[in-house]
C-alpha cells in the first residue's frame, strides 16, 4: 500500500491542484478588456478566444493525462502538467499578439488538465467507498466556490501590475502547487499495477466507450450543457461593462453568482439519493429552459429595457443557468460510467476530452456574435438546454 499523507493534508492538496482549472480561468475574466484592447482592438469579442483555447487544451489534456499516468505513475504526471501548465502562463504572459497568446493558453490548459485527470486517479488508489466519496466531494466543492473569489483576486492583480501580472500569478501558483506535492506526497499507484502505454489499447478503449449508445448520448447532452455555460463565461465580463455599465463591480457581482448557485450542490445531494438522478437531470434542464424562455420574452419585448429591472433578469438567469449544473453534470457523468465497467477510467479521459472540446466548437462562434447585449447568450441558453431535454428522452433503458 503507498504511503498516505493525513487525509486532511491530502484532501487541501488536491483541492489546490483542482483550484487551479477554474482559478485560470475566472480570475481571466477582469482581464479581457485589457488584452483586447493590446492585442486585439479591432475587434474586442476575440479576447474571449483566451478561455476558449485554455479549455481546448484542457479537453486534449484530459483525453491522454489519464492512460499515461498508468504507465508512467501519478507523481511525475502531474509534475509534468504543473511544468507545462507554467510554461504555458509564460508564454502567454509575454505575448504581443494574439495568436501568440492563444499558442499559450492552449499549452496552460493542456497541463492544467493533469493535475485535475490523474488527481481523481490518485484518490482512486488510496481511497475507497464512504472515504473517497468523501474526499472528492469536498474537493469538488472547492472547485466550485472557486470562482466565487477568483475574479476579485485576479482584479487585484491586474490593477496593481496589468493583465501581465496574472499570468505571473499562475507560475507563481504551479511552483508553489508543485513543491508543495513534490515535497510531500509520494507515488500512489503501486508497481504491479502500472500498465503498458499501448496505442492500440487507448484507440480501442475510445472504440468501446463510443461504441455505447447511452454514452454517446450522455456526451452530446454534456456537450451542450458546458457550451451554455461557457458561453455565458465568455461574454459575462463583456456583458457586465458595455450591457449594464457594471464593469468595476463585476467581480462581486460574479461572486455572488457563484455562491448562489452553489447551493443547487447541496439540494441535489439531499434529493438524488430519493428522486434519482434522471428525474434530477429532466428538473435541472427543464429550469434552464424556464428561465431562458422567461429571459428572453422580457428582453425581446421591451419590459428589461430598463437598467437596473434588465440587469435583475440577467443576474438572476445567470444565476439559474450555473444552479442547475449541480443537477446535471455530475449526474450525468454518473449514468455515463454505469455500462463502463473495468473501462471506467478510459471511460472518464474519453467522456470528459470529448464533451469539453465540443463544447468550445459551440460557445466560440456564441461569444463572437455578442451584441452589446445578453441576448446572444440568453438564445445559445434556451437551444442547448431545450436540445439537451429533448435528446435526454432518447436514452434507452437498460437490459
Amino acid at each position: 500500500m503507498p504511503r498516505r499523507l493525513p487525509q486532511l493534508e491530502f484532501t487541501a492538496l488536491l483541492a489546490l491542484l483542482f483550484a487551479i482549472v477554474a482559478f485560470s480561468i475566472d480570475a481571466m475574466l477582469p482581464g479581457l478588456p485589457e488584452i483586447a484592447a493590446d492585442l486585439s482592438p479591432s475587434d474586442p469579442n476575440r479576447a474571449q478566444l483566451v478561455l476558449a483555447a485554455f479549455v481546448f487544451g484542457m479537453g486534449f489534456g484530459t483525453l491522454v493525462s489519464g492512460p499515461i499516468s498508468d504507465h508512467f505513475g501519478r507523481k511525475p504526471l502531474i509534475l509534468f502538467g504543473l511544468l507545462l501548465y507554467a510554461l504555458g502562463a509564460i508564454f502567454a504572459g509575454l505575448s504581443h499578439s494574439m495568436e501568440m497568446m492563444l499558442v499559450g493558453r492552449v499549452l496552460q490548459g493542456f497541463g492544467a488538465a493533469f493535475p485535475r485527470t490523474v488527481g481523481v486517479a490518485m484518490v482512486r488508489d488510496l481511497y475507497e467507498g464512504r472515504d473517497m466519496a468523501k474526499i472528492i466531494s469536498f474537493v469538488m466543492t472547492i472547485f466550485m466556490l472557486a470562482p466565487a473569489v477568483a475574479p476579485s483576486v485576479g482584479a487585484l492583480i491586474i490593477g496593481s501590475f496589468g493583465w501581465h501580472g496574472i499570468f505571473a500569478s499562475f507560475v507563481l501558483l504551479a511552483v508553489i502547487s508543485a513543491l508543495w506535492f513534490g515535497l510531500r506526497q509520494s507515488e500512489t499507484l503501486a508497481p504491479e499495477n502500472h500498465r503498458k502505454l499501448n496505442p492500440r489499447d487507448l484507440i480501442q478503449g475510445v472504440r468501446h466507450v463510443l461504441g455505447i449508445y447511452n454514452v454517446r448520448l450522455y456526451i452530446l447532452i454534456l456537450t451542450l450543457g458546458f457550451a451554455q455555460m461557457f458561453s455565458i463565461l465568455s461574454s459575462v465580463q463583456q456583458i457586465y461593462d458595455q450591457s449594464f455599465d457594471l464593469g468595476a463591480s463585476f467581480p462581486y457581482w460574479f461572486g455572488g453568482t457563484a455562491i448562489l448557485s452553489a447551493a443547487g450542490a447541496v439540494i441535489n445531494g439531499n434529493l438524488v439519493t430519493r428522486l434519482g438522478m434522471h428525474v434530477m437531470i429532466r428538473l435541472g434542464y427543464r429550469i434552464a429552459v424556464t428561465a431562458s424562455l422567461i429571459a428572453l420574452i422580457l428582453n425581446l419585448t421591451g419590459v428589461a429595457d430598463a437598467s437596473s429591472f434588465g440587469f435583475a433578469v440577467f443576474f438572476v438567469w445567470t444565476v439559474a443557468m450555473f444552479f442547475i449544473n449541480a443537477f446535471t453534470f455530475g449526474n450525468l457523468n454518473a449514468l455515463a460510467m454505469v455500462p463502463l465497467g473495468r473501462m471506467a477510467g478510459m471511460g472518464n479521459s474519453v467522456i470528459g476530452a470529448l464533451f469539453t472540446m465540443g463544447s468550445v466548437v459551440i460557445a466560440v462562434p456564441v461569444g463572437l456574435m455578442f451584441n452589446g447585449t445578453p441576448l446572444p447568450v440568453m438564445v445559445a441558453g434556451l437551444l442547448c438546454s431545450g436540445l439537451a431535454l429533448a435528446l435526454f428522452r432518447l436514452e434507452r433503458k437498460e437490459a
